[in-house]
């Protein structure tokens, strides 16, 4: 027994918009990486990082949540 192909939980546009939430999340932490002050209490560290990071997962609950035009 095969799986449909319409039956298939995700599309491949839900598949690209995880994999760009996932770049904006990892983006975020490499942003919190390169702050200079000590222990990563500087601008960067403690509001910048962050504020991507949460966009990130954002994004991704909606690219999971996201239902297709054509349905």
């Amino acid at each position: 027994m095969t799986p449909n192909k319409d039956h298939l939980p995700f599309r491949a546009t839900n598949y690209r918009f995880m994999l760009i939430g996932l770049a904006v999340i990892l983006l975020g932490f490499i942003v919190m990486s390169l702050d200079n002050e000590e222990f990563g209490f500087g601008v960067l560290g403690l509001t910048v990082g962050p504020v991507i990071t949460v966009a990130g997962f954002i994004f991704e609950f909606w690219a999971i949540l996201r239902k297709p035009a054509n349905q």
